[in-house]
């Protein structure tokens, strides 16, 4: 008999949740839900997200706790402006990687040379990139440069001339548009499938290629090499690598560099998309993927799978609305299922294994499936307000139910000094 692995089992769940969605879409007439600009969106939203929580796995893994990727990312949306707008995407592209490591290294002097703790140098960092950018952009696309004749302000960089190439997956967007067409029947599962394979495929910045390709170079280097298995040793236990002859400073200062390109390079793609440097246009997506990496625990896998669901919530309340009505039919959709496999599990345990906290969990859960079932029959449209933080209340809301089985590594936010254990 053929063993179920979790891979089989991520297999289903994603089939499950395609019939889901097929199934919300038809009730509710909402066809945002799983249409290609909804999917397009989502994957533009959710790739520098997934960059940037990239760099806080790499920085975590070695021990070091970054909330400063904010700042880095800030600083990486600052260089790839300046160097793009003179010498092109590849350039800004360059300078994003260099200015959000930059952030990194500084955060590395003060947290593992000087043991300042990660929490305050990580704010410091969030408060330090917005405030050098505004600086160098007043000393630099002031009025009378040449960058504020090429169109720059204080607020924005000049734009990047030519704009960040787009390319198209081969054999599904060959040809005439069979997915398009697809799409536009609305028929149960084939049209939804058709139309997030042409929003995942079709027209795609090349950047969101190499950060797709980065997930898993990541799982491999660190999971996978010698240099990996130092790594994450260091943030499990770095003492017990020191007695194995491991570099626990120079492992620890390269994984926060690496960690503050990567959010660099988040910020890069955020140039691209909008083909200059604007004063705040991170908007916060710096916390959002420090959120996303703890919902992934720890893990590229589950980091992916955090910012596309973030990102999927941004993209669906930019496009419709309306379609946001129908996510409140999806969640208790989802709590019914919850419930039934938590049922099953307690019919077949026996009565004394049996908690209070279960029957808890069972009864908010239950509880939380009522009221959204009775928010969708009632309610016909969200106030704007409300549609506009959903991403946030996502997160928030995901982060809840995900802590229950988080495992961060042992040495996180711990202070390393050679020699002195705690």
């Amino acid at each position: 008999m053929t063993r179920i692995g979790k891979y089989h089992l991520a297999l289903i769940g994603v089939a499950a949740l395609l019939l889901l969605m097929s199934l919300v879409r038809v009730v509710t007439g909402q066809n945002d839900i799983t249409s290609s600009g909804t999917f397009s969106a989502a994957l533009t939203l959710a790739v520098p997200l997934a960059l940037v929580g990239l760099g806080g796995l790499w920085a975590e893994r070695a021990g070091v706790v970054n909330i400063g990727l904010e700042g880095m990312m800030v600083l990486g949306t600052w260089f790839a402006g300046w160097a793009g707008y003179q010498w092109g995407p590849v350039a800004a592209l360059v300078a994003g990687l260099l200015g959000g490591a930059l952030g990194g290294l500084l955060h590395a002097i003060a947290t593992v040379s000087f043991g300042v703790d990660h929490i305050i140098s990580g704010v410091a960092i969030n408060l330090l990139g917005p405030g050098v950018t505004r600086f160098l952009s007043e000393v630099l696309y002031r009025e009378g440069t040449a960058a504020a004749e090429a169109g720059g302000a204080i607020t924005t960089s000049p734009p990047i001339s030519p704009p960040a190439p787009e390319r198209s997956l081969p054999l599904l967007s060959d040809g005439p548009d069979l997915l398009g067409k697809l799409e536009s029947t609305h028929w149960f599962l084939l049209s939804d499938v058709a139309g997030i394979l042409r929003g995942l495929t079709h027209n795609v910045n090349v950047l969101v290629i190499l950060a797709v390709l980065l997930l898993p170079l990541t799982f491999y280097v660190l999971w996978r090499t010698p240099f990996g298995l130092r790594l994450r040793s260091v943030g499990e236990n770095p003492w017990a690598a020191e007695s194995l002859g491991v570099n626990v400073y120079r492992i620890k200062y390269i994984a926060v560099m690496i960690s503050g390109a990567f959010a660099g390079l988040g910020g890069v793609f955020l140039v691209f998309v909008s083909t200059k440097y604007v004063e705040g246009q991170t908007q916060g997506r710096g916390f959002i993927g420090l959120a996303a990496m703890i919902f992934g625990n720890w893990r590229p896998g589950g980091l992916a799978v955090g910012a596309g669901l973030f990102g999927y919530a941004d993209g669906l309340q930019l496009r419709s609305s309306g379609a946001i009505t129908s996510v409140l039919l999806f969640g208790a959709l989802l709590l019914l299922g919850y419930l039934v496999m938590q049922a099953r599990k307690l019919m077949s345990s026996e009565l004394e294994a049996r908690t209070a906290r279960q029957y808890t969990v069972m009864a908010f859960a239950a509880l939380g499936m009522i009221v959204l079932f009775w928010l969708w029959l009632t309610v016909d449209r969200l106030p704007d307000e409300l549609v506009n933080i959903t991403p946030h209340v996502l997160t928030l809301l995901v982060l809840l139910v995900a802590s229950q089985r988080l495992r961060m590594p042992k040495a996180d936010g711990v202070t390393y000094r050679r020699g002195e254990q705690h």
